[in-house]
């Protein structure tokens, strides 16, 4: 999920990298002005990176800190830079702790 090198992403890729549904997309959609997909000619939705690093941060506010929909709009609209450096932040201890998990089973499996 970290290099996002297309220029669009269908919403069901969009649905796996989040582990979310997609009817939560389009809901955040609906509630979140800052997420606007740009559609093809037949009306499939086309996220940008930039689109899926806002829905990333929408995630954050409210499936893992737990804030209802205004709470989490009133944090993007004030805090949106912090938000995101915390959650970077946050990403990439979980990717420095899965390196030391393999770590830690490559020297269970030696002894």
């Amino acid at each position: 999920m970290d290099d996002l090198n297309k220029k669009y992403y269908r919403i069901g890729d969009v649905a796996d990298f989040l582990g979310i549904p997609q009817a939560t997309i389009r809901y955040w959609e609906m509630e979140f002005p800052e997420v606007s997909p740009s559609r093809t000619p037949t009306g499939i939705r086309q996220y940008t990176p930039s689109d899926i690093e806002t829905l990333r941060i929408i995630h954050y506010l409210i499936k893992i800190k737990g804030l209802k929909v205004e709470a989490a709009k009133a944090q993007l609209k004030i805090n949106r830079d912090n938000i995101s450096k915390k959650l970077k932040v946050i990403n990439e201890l979980y990717d420095i702790r899965s390196e030391l998990e393999v770590m830690l089973k490559s020297l269970s499996k030696r002894r």
